[in-house]
């Protein structure tokens, strides 16, 4: 039997007993994972439907990739730059091919069946448990910035009251 699987962001052909190199995975060496993103399966030239199906595998090692340097260069600027990088990659066995998830699918379904009735519940107790907002810091108080004493007038006071001394003066020379 032989199965599709999707992970890392490429496609591999897995059949029990293969070893492969994937994108690095979460876990240690010797812990089980579930590839579950089947995307073909079948036995010889007979294919098989994918719902539910999981690939079992088994993490052998945690690896790099070999160094792929990197060098970077702009003529006549005097600019070079040498980097080198190495991939993590996860080394799988494949154990198994055809377990089944859709026990793992059921259970959520009930759960969320009983979260609707116990969500209105919820929702009344949230207004009585409102706790006030905090107060407020007056504008002006960041105490980051230093405040310097305002002058008696500043500039921009000044202008409005200059227009204000000139309109005065004539509305007295109508009278």
């Amino acid at each position: 039997m032989f199965a599709i699987v999707r992970t890392g962001g490429k496609q591999y052909r897995v059949a029990p007993g293969d070893k492969i190199v994937v994108e690095k995975l979460a876990g240690n060496a010797g812990d089980s994972v579930d590839l579950t993103d089947v995307l073909l399966a079948g036995d010889g030239s007979d294919l098989k439907s994918t719902d539910g199906l999981i690939v079992g595998a088994k993490i052998i090692a945690q690896a790099k990739g070999e160094k792929v340097t990197v060098f970077k260069k702009r003529r006549r600027h005097n600019y070079r730059r040498k980097r080198g990088h190495r991939q993590q990659h996860t080394i799988l066995e494949i154990v198994s091919i055809g377990g089944k998830k859709a026990e793992k699918k059921a259970a959520p379904k009930a759960e969320a069946a009983e979260k609707p009735a116990a969500a209105p519940a919820k929702e009344e107790a949230k207004p009585a448990a409102k706790k006030e907002a905090a107060p407020k810091a007056e504008k002006g108080s960041c105490p980051r910035r230093k405040r310097l004493p305002k002058a008696e007038k500043s500039t921009k006071d000044a202008a409005p009251a200059k227009a204000a001394a000139k309109k005065a003066p004539a509305a007295k020379a109508k009278k």
